[in-house]
């Protein structure tokens, strides 16, 4: 009898759905925005990461309907090729001078950029030094990288530093040493001490490197970021990686720093090179975007205005937030199956969140990730709140 070579395949799903780590895939019909129709039913949405709700803003949407009349859906090609349009570079030039960098690079994805930064910065005879609580993103572009691997304990300095002193004394010493980091931790809503890093990097040679997909349009004077948000210079942040994807509510990965690196990374990084460009459509959005968050200051403001209103309520009920800083706002339970059951009896109740579990963080802190948004009045967070304390009670979390 011969053997099934893709039995493999529903086996290691039932057991995920043993273990309570599968996901099940939630169907909005309608815009990502704080009420919306999700599997048929209006809920409050508190899991997505449009923190400016920018993704249904009729600028935006206007910008995305106008770069089709334009340019049509897509580039046609890699920007290598014959895909490189004017609107890219335009968004390129709004976002370079939005983050006070001397250029920006866009890439199709925040993930991208990493996979195809990461293994060009630093390969064979070199180090990358890499906190252990950093995305799935930096951890595959540092496999792909041939550099040898060290991690330091989570913000941990003492252990940074550490690290650092072991590298100085590698035989034969290494050409280059990486320091990766992410800016806002996107399970615990913690920040990484930059100031910090910065100051080690410098002492040791070494360059930095940080993915702010969750500090963009959150941190910093405007929501310019973490390199704002700790007021250190280009050079002592020498790659600042970040998403359209997440404050900005569109699509698309870009890196932002010296013109060197801009220069460096379009010749260099395969993920740009070798993969269809972003679609025009996504690069008018994108450049919407950046322009009203700088003309609408409102909105960073609220959002933190919401952000602390939303924590102090939660945490005056009893529930353990963790450590974060930030309008990530964990609801730490600790069990994957009790994590899932709350989730479910707050969508009955008209709240939608999701639990996040194993491997997405580690075992035993399983918990339900509630993220901030500028539009939420308080009336939408009393209502949350006040279904929060019920079902808490009900599962005897709080």
């Amino acid at each position: 009898m011969k053997r099934n070579p893709t039995a493999f395949l529903r086996e290691e799903y039932e057991e995920l759905v043993k273990q309570g780590l599968n996901w099940i895939l939630k169907v909005l019909s309608g815009p990502s925005q704080p009420w919306t129709i999700v599997d048929g039913k209006k809920v409050l949405m508190m899991c997505s990461n449009n923190y400016l709700g920018l993704a249904n803003h009729p600028r935006v949407r206007q910008a995305a309907m106008e770069a089709i009349e334009k340019y049509g859906v897509g580039a046609g090609s890699d920007r290598s090729i014959s895909g490189n349009m004017e609107i890219h570079m335009e968004l390129e030039e709004t976002l370079a001078k939005y983050k006070g960098a001397e250029a920006s690079l866009v890439f199709q994805t925040g993930y991208m950029a990493n996979e195809g930064l990461i293994p060009q910065l630093a390969g064979k005879g070199d180090l990358i030094v890499s906190d252990e609580l950093n995305h799935g993103s930096i951890i595959d572009g540092v496999r792909l990288s041939k550099a040898d691997r060290a991690i330091y304990k989570h913000l941990d300095m003492e252990d940074l530093a550490r690290v650092l002193e072991e590298a100085e004394k590698h035989d034969p010493p290494y050409r280059r040493i990486l320091i990766i980091t992410d800016g806002v931790f996107s399970m615990d809503g913690d920040i990484a001490p930059m100031d910090e890093i910065a100051k080690l990097a410098a002492e040791h040679g070494a360059m930095v490197y940080v993915d702010d997909a969750h500090g963009e349009g959150v941190l910093g004077e405007n929501g310019k970021g973490i390199v704002s948000h700790f007021r250190l210079s280009r050079d002592q942040v020498h790659v600042e990686v970040g998403t359209f994807s997440k404050a900005f509510g569109v699509i698309g990965g870009h890196v932002s720093g010296s013109r060197d690196l801009y220069n460096f990374a379009y010749n260099r990084a395969r993920t740009w090179l070798l993969s269809g460009a972003m679609t025009p459509v996504s690069a008018a959005a994108a450049k919407a975007a950046i322009e009203v968050v700088q003309e609408e200051t409102w909105r960073v403001k609220k959002l933190w205005e919401n952000t602390e209103y939303f924590k102090k309520a939660v945490e005056d009920l009893g529930f353990d937030t963790g450590k974060t800083q930030t309008p990530i706002i964990p609801i730490i339970v600790g069990d994957t199956f009790k994590a899932r059951k709350f989730a479910l009896r707050l969508f009955d109740e008209g709240v939608f969140v999701l639990p996040i579990f194993y491997p997405m963080v580690p075992r035993n802190t399983d918990r339900l990730r509630i993220q901030m948004n500028s539009e939420f009045t308080k009336e939408d967070l009393d209502f949350a709140i006040e279904r929060l304390e019920k079902i808490g009670k009900e599962l005897e979390i709080i």
